[in-house]
């Protein structure tokens, strides 16, 4: 997923997240529900990006002994 495609994940969330306080604050459950399940959305498509690209860094980490300056 491109860096637009992972910004767009998070805002996706962040608005799911407003709309959901929104609904919890005035009472509008159709309002929450709505917000959670946008959020949630959102949270699941960076997870995806995160799992497609690997986390920066982990595979270095993974096979690094800790020797490489020894050797």
């Amino acid at each position: 997923m491109s860096v637009f495609g992972r910004a767009k994940a998070k805002v996706e969330e962040l608005l799911g997240r407003a709309e959901q306080v929104y609904g919890e604050s005035h009472g509008d459950a159709a309002a929450t529900l709505d917000g959670e399940a946008r959020r949630l959305e959102g949270e699941a498509e960076e997870e995806q990006a995160e799992e497609q690209e690997g986390r920066p860094g982990e595979a270095r980490h993974r096979d690094d002994d800790g020797l490489a300056g020894a050797r």
